[in-house]
C-alpha cells in the first residue's frame, strides 16, 4: 500500500510526538511553503516573524495579509480587517496610532513612535513551522496533521518539540519528534534548506505565553454582554417602529415589508402535536379496561387450581403474572404519545440572516468503524460522503472518524473518499440531490429528472457516475491489496512502518485531510473538515469498545474545534436528508425550550431488507410507537446512532433550572387561615434544604450556562462565572489537559491557537492512560459498564434533569443496514440483551439508581423494562413448553371452564386485540409489521435473551465470558441471498426444541383423540390453541431453519408432514383389516389338549 501526506502520531505516556512524512520531494522551496499564505492585498508572500510564526494582522479571521499593507491600513486606511471589519489592534514592533490608546496590553515603548523603515520589516525568512490551527481549520495550503495536496510544493520543515517547556540545552538527537527519512537524504533527521544535515533550530513553546495571547480559560464577557445589548436595542427598535407607523406607511414600505418575516423568525422553531383524542382516548380506555380484565383473570386462576395437575397449573400462574408486570413496565410509558412538527424556514430567518454570517452552531460529527473487513470502507465511504455534502453551513461542520482498529486500509480509503468528496460535495449542493451517500442515489430505481431544470444535469450526473465508479474501482482494489498483509507489515511511501500495524500496541494517530486552506473542491468553495483518528492502544489498559472510542472522539473535537453540538451515526448509517441537522437545530437552538434538550434522536431506518421482514429488523413498533410515547415524558432513550448530543450534556453537568416566580407567603393570606404557618415553615424549611442539596448537586452546570442565560435573557438561579471552579476539580473530572480543560468553559477553541499546541494536546486526550483517575465512563461522556452503552449514557442525562427529544422528518433522516440472516439477527439482539443484563446488575440499574434527581417516574418504568425483558425468556420458554406437556400428558393447566371463566377469557383476548389495534393506529404501523414484531419476540425471548442472561450471569458472578461461534452453512447469489445463509449456532437449540416438541404434542394429542373418539376432542381443543399459538409465534424461525426452497413453496412441505403425521395415525386409527371389537374367534373342532 502507499499512502501520501502527513500523519501525526504520538504517545503522551512516551513523550513520543512523531510526523510521519510521506511526500515524494524532501526539500523547502519558499517561505510560501512554510507559511502557505500569500497577501490578498499585494500579493507577496506573507512573511514569518521572528518567533517563527506566521504573521497574522487580524485575530479575529486570521485575513491573510503581509505586514507592509497592515501597516500601510493602519496608517493610511481605515485600520479595519477588510474581510471582517474588525478594527487592526497594534502588534509589537508597530508605531501607535490614534486609536490606539485604549489598548494597555501591549508594552512597546521602543516602537511606539517608529513610522520610519516600515518596509524594512520585510519578508522574515524562517524553517520549521507549522501553520497554525484555527476552529477545525488550517491558514495553509498544507495540514498541521499531514493532509496531502495537489500543489506539488510542499514545506516538510517541523519544528522539534518536548512536552513541557523546551530546553534549549536539548540536542537534536534528544528531541520527541522522529522524522523518518527521506528518499534523498537517508542519514540525515532533519534535511535543511541548502541540503546539509544540520539540525533546525528549536521553535520555543511557552504555554504561559498562548494562554496570555489567546485566552486559554477566558470568557470575553465584555463582547458577549456588547452583542446581547445591541440584540435588545434591536428588538426595541423594531416594536418602535411598529408603534410609529401603525397608522401610516410614510417612506417606511421597505421595513413594514421585513416586519412580518422579522414576527416569523420570533415565533418557536418547533411544536408538538398530541395525538388526536379519537385516537388516543379510547386506547387509554381500552388500557384501563385491560387492567380491570387483568384483575378478575388473576382472581379465577388464583381460586380455581387444577388438583390434578397442580405443579402445572402453579407454573403457568407464575408465568401469567411476570407476562403481566412486564406488560405494564411497557404500556404505560407509552400513555402520552405525540408528534412533532418542525419549521426550518423559521430557522433560517432567525439564524441565517441576508448580509451576515451564518449564526447556526457548529456541529461536530462522529463516525466509528473498527474492522474494515467486517464493516466495508466503500459503506463507510458513503457515510463520509453524505456528511461531508449534508446542506449546512460547511464552516460548521467537521467530521471525525475514528479507526479503532488502526488499520491502513481505512486510513488509505478515507484519504481516496477526501479526495472523491472534491468532486461529490459541490455535485449535490448543485442539483440539490438526495440522499447523497453516491451509492444508494445512484442505484435508486426512480425518475431522477423528477423536480431538475438545469440543462447542465444530465451531463454532469453521468459524469460524476463514471467518476463514482472509479472511486469504487480504487477502494476494491485497497481491500484486495489488505486481504494479505505483508510479513513486515505495512509501510508509508517513503518507507516509514505504518504505526498501527500492531492492533493492540500502537500510538495515537491524527489525520486532517480536508478543512484548510489551499484544499478546496472543483468549483474553489470551502470543504467540511474531515480527520482521521485513531487513539492510542497499550497492553494492559481497558480501552472499554466503542465507548472508550467515542469519549477519545469527543476530547479530540474539543481540542479541534470544539463545537457546542455532536452527532454520532454509525459507519453503515448515512444522512439520507440533508436536512437533518437543521431539523435537530429546530430542537437544540429554540430559545424557550431548546436549553433543556441533551439530544434528540432520529428514528432507525434500514436499506436491503426483505419485503415481508422475516425477523422483524426495521424495529417499526419500537421506533413508531414506544419512542413517541416516550416523547411525551421525558424523552426518548438513546439508542446509539442517529443522534445529536448537546456537549454540556455529555460532560455530566445538571440541566439548567428556570427561576420560579415567587409564590404567595403566610403574609398574603387572611389572619383566620393563618393557624397553618407552622406547618408552612416547616415546608419551607424542607424545601430550603432540598434546594441546598440540589444546588450542590447542580454547582457546575450553573457555571456553564452563566453565559447561554446572557445572551438569552433566561434567569437562571445562582450563575456563577465558570472561572470560578476550581483547576483541580475540573482536571480531577475532564483529565490532565489544560486545552481540554479550558474547552469545557466556552463553546469555541481560541482562534489563533498555536497549531503545534493543538497537535499535541490532541495526541495526549486520545493516549490510553488519560482517563485514569478522572471522570471520564463514569459521570462524563459515554458512560462504561455495559456492551450497550447507549442506554446508560441516555439514563445518566435523564437522571440529571434533561430531555430528550424525538425527531420524525417525513424523509427519514439516516437510514443503515440491518442483518437479515436468521443468526447474524439473533446475535445482534444477543449483544443487546447482554448489555441490559450487565446494567441489571450494575450500580447504575435504573430499579435503584437515579432516586432524587431528575427522572421522571413513567420514564424510569421505561428504563426498568429495557433492562428486565431479558428475564422474560425464563417464564416465556417455561410456557412455550407447557403446550407439549399437555398434549403429552392428557393434563391442562385450566380447569373445566365455566360460562364466568370463558367470559373472562373472550374479554380478555379482545383487550389484548383492541390494545393493539389501537396502537398501530396512532402510530402508523401496519399489521405485518406488528405481527412480525411479535413473532420475532417470541423468538428472540426463547434464544438470545436466554443466552444473554446465561452469559450476564457467568460473566458477573463467576467472571467467565462466553462466546457463540456463528458457522455458515451454504446459500445461494440470488437477490436477498444473505436472508437463505444457513448459519449453525447454539442460539438455535432451544427454538428448535420447543418447535420440535409441540409439533410431536400436536401429533400425539390428535391421535389420542382420534383414539378415545368423540368425547376427547373438546379438552383438546384449548391444548392444541395453546401449541398451535407457539407454533405460529415460532413460523418464521422454521422458515429459517429449512431456507430457501427453489420449487415448493416453506408452508407447503410444513403442512405437509404435519399432515402426513396426522393421516397416518388416522389410518392405523381405521384399519380395515382390523375389526373394531378385535379379531373374531372361532371354535375350528380341534382338541388341542391332546
Amino acid at each position: 500500500m502507499e499512502t501520501r501526506g502527513r500523519l501525526i502520531a504520538g504517545s503522551h505516556n512516551r513523550n513520543e510526538f512523531i510526523l510521519i512524512n510521506a511526500d515524494e520531494i524532501g526539500r523547502i522551496k519558499s517561505v510560501q511553503e512554510l507559511s502557505g499564505q500569500i497577501c490578498h492585498i499585494c500579493g507577496d508572500e506573507v512573511e514569518i516573524t521572528v518567533d517563527g510564526e506566521p504573521f497574522v494582522a487580524c485575530n479575529e479571521c486570521a485575513f491573510p495579509v503581509c505586514r507592509t499593507c497592515y501597516e500601510y491600513e493602519r496608517r493610511e486606511g481605515n485600520q479595519a480587517c477588510p474581510q471582517c471589519k474588525t478594527r487592526y489592534k497594534r502588534i509589537k514592533g508597530s508605531p501607535r496610532v490614534e486609536g490606539d490608546d485604549e489598548e494597555d496590553d501591549i508594552d512597546d515603548l521602543e516602537h511606539e513612535f517608529d513610522y520610519e523603515d516600515i518596509e524594512a520589516l520585510g519578508h522574515t525568512q524562517s524553517t520549521g513551522v507549522i501553520p497554525a490551527v484555527r476552529g477545525c481549520h488550517i491558514d495553509s495550503s498544507e495540514s498541521a496533521a499531514g493532509s496531502r495536496h495537489d500543489s506539488s510544493s510542499k514545506g516538510l520543515e517541523i519544528p522539534l518539540l518536548t512536552y513541557g517547556e523546551e530546553d534549549n540545552q536539548i540536542s537534536s538527537d534528544q528531541h520527541a519528534i522522529i522524522v523518518p527519512p527521506f528518499a534523498s537524504h537517508g542519514d540525515e533527521i532533519h534535511p535543511s534548506s541548502s541540503g546539509t544535515s544540520a539540525p533546525l533550530q528549536s521553535r520555543p513553546l511557552v504555554p504561559d505565553k498562548d494562554i496570555a495571547l489567546y485566552g486559554y480559560g477566558s470568557v470575553a464577557w465584555k463582547d458577549r454582554m456588547e452583542e446581547w445589548k445591541k440584540r435588545q436595542s434591536d428588538k426595541l427598535q423594531v416594536v418602535k417602529h411598529q408603534g410609529d407607523n401603525a397608522g401610516d406607511n410614510l417612506d417606511g414600505n421597505e421595513l413594514d415589508s421585513d416586519l412580518p418575516m422579522m414576527d416569523e423568525g420570533r415565533q418557536p422553531l418547533s411544536r408538538k402535536l398530541p395525538i388526536a383524542s379519537s385516537k388516543i382516548s379510547p386506547y387509554r380506555l381500552i388500557i384501563i379496561l385491560r387492567l380491570v380484565v387483568l384483575g378478575f383473570f388473576f382472581h379465577y386462576r388464583v381460586l380455581h387450581p387444577v388438583h390434578d395437575a397442580f405443579g402445572l397449573w402453579l407454573t403457568s400462574v407464575i408465568c401469567e403474572i411476570w407476562f403481566a408486570v412486564s406488560w405494564i413496565l411497557d404500556q404505560f410509558p407509552k400513555w402520552f404519545p405525540i408528534e412533532r412538527e418542525t419549521y426550518l424556514d423559521r430557522l433560517s430567518l432567525r439564524y441565517e440572516k441576508e448580509g451576515r454570517p451564518s449564526e447556526l452552531a457548529d456541529i461536530d460529527i462522529f463516525v466509528s468503524t473498527v474492522d474494515p473487513m467486517k464493516e466495508p470502507p466503500l459503506i463507510t465511504a458513503n457515510t463520509v460522503l453524505s456528511i461531508l455534502a449534508v446542506d449546512y453551513p460547511v464552516e460548521k461542520v467537521a467530521c471525525y472518524v475514528s479507526d479503532d482498529g488502526a488499520a491502513m486500509l481505512s486510513f488509505e480509503a478515507l484519504s481516496e473518499t477526501s479526495e472523491f468528496a472534491r468532486k461529490w460535495v459541490p455535485f449535490c449542493k448543485k442539483f440539490n440531490i438526495e440522499p447523497r451517500a453516491p451509492e444508494w442515489y445512484f442505484s435508486e430505481k426512480m425518475d431522477y429528472l423528477k423536480n431538475k431544470v438545469h440543462p447542465a444535469f444530465v451531463r454532469e450526473r453521468r459524469a460524476m457516475k463514471r467518476e463514482y465508479e472509479e472511486f469504487k474501482v480504487r477502494i476494491n482494489r485497497l481491500v484486495a491489496t489488505a486481504q494479505k498483509v505483508p510479513e513486515e507489515g505495512w509501510t508509508m511511501q517513503d518507507g516509514t512502518p505504518w504505526p498501527g500495524n500492531n492492533v493492540r500496541d500502537h500510538p495515537g494517530m491524527i489525520q486532517l485531510f480536508l478543512g484548510h486552506d489551499g484544499v478546496h473542491d472543483v468549483e474553489g468553495n470551502e470543504l467540511p473538515c474531515l480527520v482521521y483518528v485513531s487513539r492510542e492502544k497499550r497492553p494492559g489498559f481497558d480501552h472499554h469498545k466503542k465507548a472508550g472510542a467515542m469519549n477519545a472522539l469527543v476530547r479530540v473535537s474539543a481540542v479541534l474545534s470544539n463545537a457546542p453540538f455532536l452527532l454520532n451515526v454509525d459507519c453503515d448509517h448515512y444522512i439520507n436528508n440533508s436536512k437533518a441537522l437543521r431539523e435537530a437545530m429546530c430542537f437544540m437552538m429554540d430559545p424557550t425550550s431548546g436549553k433543556k434538550v441533551c439530544y434528540v434522536q432520529f428514528p432507525q431506518r434500514f436499506d436491503g431488507i426483505d419485503r415481508h421482514d422475516r425477523y422483524s429488523n426495521r424495529n417499526v413498533v419500537f421506533f413508531d410507537i414506544n419512542m413517541k410515547g416516550l416523547d411525551g415524558l421525558q424523552g426518548p432513550i438513546y439508542v446509539g446512532t442517529g443522534c445529536i448530543f448537546r456537549r454540556q450534556a455529555l460532560y455530566g453537568y445538571d440541566a439548567p433550572v428556570k427561576k420560579k416566580p415567587p409564590s404567595k407567603t403566610c403574609n398574603c393570606w387572611p389572619r383566620w387561615c393563618c393557624s397553618c404557618c407552622g406547618s408552612r415553615k416547616n415546608k419551607k424549611g424542607k424545601m430550603k434544604k432540598d434546594k441546598k442539596k440540589k444546588l450542590k448537586h447542580r454547582e457546575a452546570s450553573k457555571q456553564i450556562y452563566a453565559l447561554e442565560t446572557i445572551e438569552e435573557g433566561i434567569e437562571v438561579k445562582n450563575s456563577e462565572n465558570p472561572s470560578r471552579v476550581s483547576q483541580e476539580k475540573l482536571e480531577k473530572r475532564f483529565g490532565q489537559s489544560p486545552a481540554f480543560v479550558a474547552s469545557t468553559l466556552q463553546e469555541n477553541v481560541p482562534k489563533d491557537a498555536c497549531s503545534t499546541t493543538f497537535l499535541k494536546e490532541a495526541i495526549h486526550v486520545i493516549s490510553c492512560g488519560y482517563e485514569d483517575k478522572s471522570e471520564w465512563g463514569k459521570e462524563v461522556g459515554w458512560i462504561y459498564g455495559s456492551v450497550t452503552e447507549d442506554i446508560l449514557t441516555g439514563f445518566k442525562m435523564h437522571c440529571h434533569g434533561w430531555r430528550s427529544v424525538y425527531c420524525i422528518p417525513k424523509r427519514p433522516a439516516f437510514k443503515g443496514s440491518a442483518p437479515i440472516n436468521l443468526s447474524d439477527r439473533l446475535h445482534q439482539v444477543l449483544r443487546w440483551a447482554l448489555g441490559s443484563v450487565e446494567i441489571f446488575f450494575s450500580k447504575h440499574c435504573p430499579i435503584w439508581y437515579g432516586y432524587g434527581g431528575g427522572l421522571k417516574s413513567l420514564e424510569r418504568f421505561s428504563y426498568i423494562n429495557s433492562v428486565v425483558y431479558p428475564w422474560t425468556s425464563i417464564p416465556l420458554i417455561v410456557y412455550c413448553t407447557l403446550p407439549a406437556i399437555c398434549l403429552l400428558t392428557g393434563k391442562f393447566i385450566v380447569p373445566e371452564i365455566s360460562n364466568y371463566a370463558s367470559i373472562i377469557f373472550i374479554a380478555l383476548f379482545i383487550s389484548i386485540a383492541a390494545t393493539g389495534i389501537l396502537e398501530m393506529q396512532w402510530g402508523g404501523v401496519g399489521i405485518d409489521d406488528w405481527w412480525r414484531n411479535e413473532q420475532f419476540w417470541v423468538i428472540g425471548g426463547v434464544s438470545s435473551h436466554f443466552f444473554a442472561l446465561v452469559q450476564g450471569l457467568l460473566k458477573v458472578l463467576a467472571g467467565v465470558n462466553t462466546n457463540f461461534t456463528v458457522t455458515s452453512k451454504g446459500g445461494d447469489d440470488g437477490e436477498f441471498s444473505e436472508l437463505y445463509i444457513f448459519k449453525w449456532t447454539s442460539l438455535l437449540v432451544l427454538p428448535t426444541t420447543l418447535l420440535i416438541i409441540n409439533i410431536v404434542g400436536v401429533v400425539v394429542g390428535v391421535a389420542d383423540a382420534i383414539n378415545n373418539g368423540y368425547d376427547s376432542w373438546g379438552p383438546l381443543f384449548g391444548k392444541l390453541l395453546f401449541a398451535l399459538w407457539v407454533i405460529l409465534h415460532l413460523y418464521p424461525f422454521l422458515k429459517g431453519l429449512i431456507g430457501k426452497q427453489e420449487k415448493i413453496p416453506t408452508v407447503i412441505i410444513i403442512w405437509s408432514i404435519l399432515l402426513a403425521s396426522i393421516l397416518t395415525l388416522l389410518w392405523v386409527r381405521i384399519n380395515p383389516f382390523v375389526s373394531r371389537d378385535g379379531p373374531v374367534l372361532e371354535i375350528c373342532g380341534l382338541n388341542c389338549d391332546d
